[in-house]
């Protein structure tokens, strides 16, 4: 909304004219903010495994969403917790997924068969990360009063009080009682994740110091820094901090010349509705933007008088599945494709990672052996072969019109109905010099690029900003070396769950021969998200 922005923005430049009274937080005001980002967020997520804090932040701002997007969201998330078996290399992801499921009424406690707080309530493993993991626990398991006579809650709450600094705020892996600096971030965090513990006199104490620290160390326009950089994001966790407390952006000791956490965290707000990470730099702007809505809802809910952000027992349980739809905008011609060989499964994936998509796409025969006693999942996989099993994933009719526009593909030849239904659809290029190189080993950028493509065929939105490639690629070493004509692709494989960072070390090698196991890897998630499976 301008009348905020502007009145931020007046703030910060006359501050050395003296103070001014705070700016209210207007309900209707922050309802207005909140429908503004709503609608950018909308434009933006995917509703799939990923989407965590949007998915949360739409629910719990009451957010209106188009039909279905939450039962989507879940179905996806069923799967990606089936495909891993319920263990997550990250141990806040335990966390992450059940604040989201727990937002739009759904059970941590059974995702498919899976229970998500089983990782909540393995302390050693949680606290690995940092105190941070047990606020993370702390959040999830209280956001839905799960498992009330569980002792590892005290446990993270002792923990987190003794690890209070000498200036009375929080820091990753600083030691409790030590003179290192607290970080804003850490701090607020801690406040959130002990504000259900109030009742007892030493966090109620602890809380009081790390609040007289979060105010020393606000800036005088209202914000906050991290690691000495002014950010959105520090003042966001603030405010949803002083939210969980039942606090408002207005407390006395969070107004400095008249401003406040909430006008602060609005100088970063553009007119989309979006938020930047630090002023005048949109890189990191889908988790500033993130962050920047959730503080909003949580602002919004504590001047409604409502539960804060992250108590979600005003939340509607729903315990039955509603039928997931196809995606609007699929093309007539991709359909489901029926199983064909029940059963069918080779000794060399028997207790592989990709074993249950090998068996899933070789049970509908999109994907074979390379005899009938073997897959070999490590053997890499040519060009003309990667067209056949994306051409039979979709279901699409091979038809050979089409193979005629690239001069290395002879119209008898076995692939040619492949290559020439691919190129149709507008799933396969050639090379620059007009050919398509049929038995070239397919690289994983490549089949990064042919899998968008076709994901687009499924209706799916496999758009990115640069922001976004740079959010979803960045954190490896090499991502530069990726194509250009590869990244966004590469982007939204890594977005969609499609390709999977945890199954990646430091690099992405996107010039590396893919395997026939990461093959049918991609395929099948491919599949589940489409809801072709």
């Amino acid at each position: 909304m301008k009348v905020f922005r502007s009145t931020a923005i007046l703030l910060c430049l006359i501050l050395l004219l003296g103070t001014i009274p705070a700016l209210g937080a207007d309900p209707a005001d922050i309802q207005k903010l909140v429908d503004e980002t709503a609608a950018y967020q909308l434009s933006t997520v995917s509703f799939e495994h990923g989407s965590e804090w949007a998915v949360m932040a739409l629910a719990r701002g009451g957010c209106a969403v188009p039909e279905g997007s939450f039962d989507r969201y879940w179905k996806d998330v069923k799967d990606y917790v089936a495909q891993h078996e319920g263990k997550f290399r990250k141990y806040t992801e335990y966390a992450r997924l059940t604040l989201a499921i727990t937002a739009i009424g759904r059970d941590p406690q059974d995702v498919g068969g899976y229970n998500l707080l089983e990782g909540l309530c393995d302390y050693d493993k949680m606290i690995s990360v940092g105190i941070n993991g047990a606020s993370w626990a702390l959040l999830a398991l209280d956001s839905g009063s799960y498992l009330p006579d569980d002792p590892v809650r005290q446990k993270y709450v002792d923990l987190l009080v003794s690890r209070q600094l000498a200036d009375g705020g929080f820091s990753l892996v600083g030691k409790g009682g030590s003179d290192s600096p607290a970080d804003t971030d850490i701090t607020a965090m801690t406040l959130q994740a002990l504000a259900g513990y109030q009742d007892q006199p030493a966090v109620s104490a602890a809380i009081d110091r790390a609040l007289d620290c979060l105010s020393k160390k606000q800036l005088p326009d209202g914000g906050f820094q991290t690691m000495g950089i002014t950010t959105s994001e520090s003042s966001a966790q603030v405010l949803v901090a002083l939210g969980e407390l039942g606090l408002t952006p207005e407390d006395s000791r969070f107004v400095k010349n008249g401003c406040t956490p909430l006008d602060a965290l609005l100088g970063f707000r553009q007119d989309d509705g979006s938020f930047l990470h630090v002023p005048g730099e949109p890189g990191m702007g889908s988790l500033a933007t993130d962050q920047g809505f959730y503080a909003l809802v949580e602002t919004l809910r504590v001047s409604q008088g409502k539960s804060s952000l992250y108590k979600m027992n005003d939340v509607e349980k729903i315990t039955e599945d509603a039928e997931v739809p196809a995606f609007p905008d699929r093309h007539k011609d991709v359909m489901p494709v029926p199983v064909t060989k029940e059963g069918v499964s080779f000794p060399d994936i028997r207790g592989s990672a990709c074993q249950s998509a090998v068996e899933a796409l070789a049970a509908r025969e999109i994907i074979n052996g390379m005899t009938a006693d073997s897959f070999e999942p490590d053997a890499t996989m040519t060009r003309a072969q990667y067209a056949a099993i994306i051409v039979r994933a979709l279901g699409l009719k091979p038809d050979k019109t089409g193979s005629g526009k690239f001069r290395d593909v002879p119209e008898g030849s076995w692939f040619a109905p492949f290559v020439g239904t691919a190129s149709r659809y507008g799933i396969v290029e050639g090379r620059d010099d007009g050919s398509f190189d049929p038995q070239g080993t397919i690289n994983r950028q490549e089949a990064a690029v042919m899998t968008a493509r076709a994901a687009a065929l499924c209706g799916m939105d496999t758009s990115l900003n640069a922001d976004g490639v740079r959010m979803f690629i960045s954190e490896f070493t090499d991502y530069m070396t990726v194509s250009k004509w590869a990244r966004e692709s590469m982007a939204f494989c890594f977005k969609a769950g499609i390709l999977v960072s945890d199954e990646f070390e430091e690099d992405i090698l996107p010039g590396q021969a893919i395997t026939r196991g990461e093959v049918a890897l991609m395929v099948y998630r491919l599949l589940l998200k489409a809801a072709l499976l």
